[in-house]
């Protein structure tokens, strides 16, 4: 039997072609239910019951279904999403200090890039998501927990291996006829691809950069993050300074800090000379805890020494609160629950 198609990731011009529907109205219609969330064909209420009929038995609104819902006290909430071929990924909502809600999206099911202290680099990657799938995490993520403010791409996966899906996906939610979402409300994170970054410079989207650095030892990062060998710093830096010329944007520099490995005197001296001449704000992530790897979440005192030393070769640093621990949802954590669905 034929697969139905999801609609969850076209344009109105691409649901009409799809599906064969006249006139393109009725196409922008159901574009315009997708972008408020609309979570079945009966509730396109501006659509007549022939054509609600029709769209139930021969195509699908989403293609994807959230499995389970964790909560955490702190208020982290994880949806554990099954795709239609049985690979499982996870998307996380965090809320900051100000209320503000952000969707942390998954790009991939799994992830090949092994970085050593991460959890979702252990399962390998199963494939990379489609602009749809994407879509759809958002607004399961909004059905959760109401209205969100931004949406980073630090879940699951390597976002600059799957730039064609994430660039629809962008074009969707940012599209003015449909969710609306700004463009300044988007973050993409990268463990540090060369090529994707000047790829991402060039043709976009024009959203927001974060480079997951983590150490800026160039030995020490290759055995913690294997795409070093292949990315090393100094062209990275020299990659990260064109982003930022070529956008006009600041970058994010983002660091697991892991107790007796990268959280030393030197390490953070490292850190403030790769630092040196970058528009750049750094964000320190105590490392979170992850069954079977042997790293350990450095102390208050050791984290605070760090940012001193980044404070006072005069970098903006930002120590952040580690949240969702209780649900595998943190930072490096992803995949702990649906290990066996990869």
């Amino acid at each position: 039997m034929e697969k139905k198609v999801s609609l969850s990731g076209l344009f109105p011009e691409e649901i009409a072609k799809a599906i064969q529907l006249s006139p393109l109205f009725r196409a922008k219609q159901i574009y315009e239910w997708i972008s408020k969330g609309a979570e079945s064909f009966e509730q396109m209420t501006n659509i007549d019951k022939t054509t609600r009929k029709f769209l139930e038995e021969n195509v699908l609104l989403r293609s994807s279904k959230v499995t389970e819902v964790l909560k955490d006290p702190d208020g982290t909430i994880k949806l554990q999403i099954s795709l239609s071929d049985g690979l499982a990924i996870e998307t996380v909502l965090l809320t900051d200090k100000e209320g503000r809600k952000t969707a942390c999206v998954s790009c991939q099911a799994g992830c090949a890039m092994g970085c050593a202290f991460c959890q979702t680099g252990r399962l390998g990657l199963g494939r990379n998501l489609t602009a749809g799938e994407i879509v759809e995490e958002f607004f399961f993520m909004e059905k959760e927990a109401g209205t969100l403010d931004n949406i980073v791409f630090m879940g699951m996966g390597e976002p600059l291996q799957n730039l064609d899906a994430i660039r629809k996906a962008v074009a969707i939610l940012t599209d003015k006829k449909g969710r609306g979402l700004s463009p300044r409300r988007i973050t993409l994170s990268t463990c540090g691809l060369i090529s994707g970054i000047y790829e991402l410079a060039e043709n976009g989207p024009f959203v927001r950069l974060a480079i997951s650095l983590t150490t800026a030892d160039p030995a020490l990062r290759e055995q913690l993050m294997p795409v070093s060998k292949g990315n090393p710093l100094p062209e990275l830096k020299t990659a990260i300074k064109f982003y930022s010329e070529k956008t006009g944007k600041r970058i994010t520099l983002e660091a697991a800090l892991l107790s007796g490995q990268n959280t030393g005197l030197e390490s953070a001296k490292r850190m403030a000379e790769f630092a040196a001449g970058l528009d750049a704000y750094i964000n320190l992530i105590p490392w979170n805890p992850v069954q079977g790897l042997q790293f350990k979440t450095p102390s208050r005192k050791e984290c605070e020494e760090f940012v001193k030393i980044l404070q006072n070769a005069n970098l903006k640093v930002n120590l952040r609160t580690r949240r969702g621990v209780k649900i595998g949802g943190a930072c490096g954590q992803l995949g702990r629950s649906v290990a066996s669905s990869i």
